[in-house]
């Protein structure tokens, strides 16, 4: 990565997201922060100064062409790192359409919009895109099937943009993480019925390690796909 890259970056609130933000921030690099609405925008603004914030409700990609057009995007763009994403388990027999949507919006269909936007700039900057995905993206287990489903999505909307932008230098990385240490776990083992004990699993910055991994490699290499296992 050159100096100053610039980097859209989605899920920059907690855990992973904020882990990687504030990493490239502290570095020096130019980072554009998504926020669903203008007053999380104004959070994460006050929290890394100097940052830009792009606002847009993930939950609804149908409106994110419009959100856009109403602000100044990034003439250029080095990276694009998809981290948000949303949970709600659940078995087939018990979970409702508004579920699968929520989830399948957030976590598949919004990632696909945002790249799709900032193709453009990826191309002429022959930049990079990252896709946090889970291990719920390799594997699906009882009461994940919605969450699993979005993931496994994210995975082959990965595979098939690295072979479609191969040639114009767009590097094309997927991350499965474990579980990680992050209000989101914490809402998973709620949901479980179990103790949540942060300890236990990965903490949020060896994840950014990993993506900054990826990030920082040499030109003449890629990561495809990286899992992230809880190491203890």
């Amino acid at each position: 990565m050159a100096d100053m890259a610039t980097h859209v970056i989605t899920g920059a609130g907690s855990g992973i997201g904020a882990a990687v933000a504030r990493r490239l921030h502290a570095r020096g690099d130019d980072v554009v922060l998504h926020a669903r609405d203008a007053g999380r925008g104004k959070e994460l603004a006050a929290e890394f100064p100097g940052a830009r914030t792009l606002v847009g409700d993930l939950a609804d990609p149908d409106k994110l062409s419009w959100a856009f057009s109403h602000q100044a995007l990034p003439e250029r763009v080095d990276s694009l790192l998809h981290i948000a994403g949303v949970v709600d388990l659940g078995e087939v027999g018990e979970l409702t359409p508004r579920s699968w949507r929520h989830q399948l919006n957030v976590n598949l269909i919004a990632p696909a919009e945002l790249t799709r936007h900032f193709l453009p700039q990826l191309r002429a900057a022959r930049g990079h895109v990252i896709f946090v995905n889970s291990g719920s993206g390799l594997n699906a287990h009882a009461g994940w099937s919605a969450y699993a489903a979005s993931k496994h999505g994210l995975k082959a909307l990965a595979d098939s943009l690295r072979e479609e932008e191969h040639a114009n230098g767009v590097r094309v990385t997927s991350v499965y993480p474990g579980r990680t240490a992050s209000p989101m776990q914490a809402k998973v083992h709620q949901q479980e019925g179990k103790e949540y004990d942060a300890a236990r699993w990965i903490d949020p910055e060896s994840v950014a390690t990993t993506v900054l991994t990826a990030l920082d490699l040499p030109r003449d290499a890629e990561i495809n796909d990286l899992t992230v296992r809880p190491g203890r």
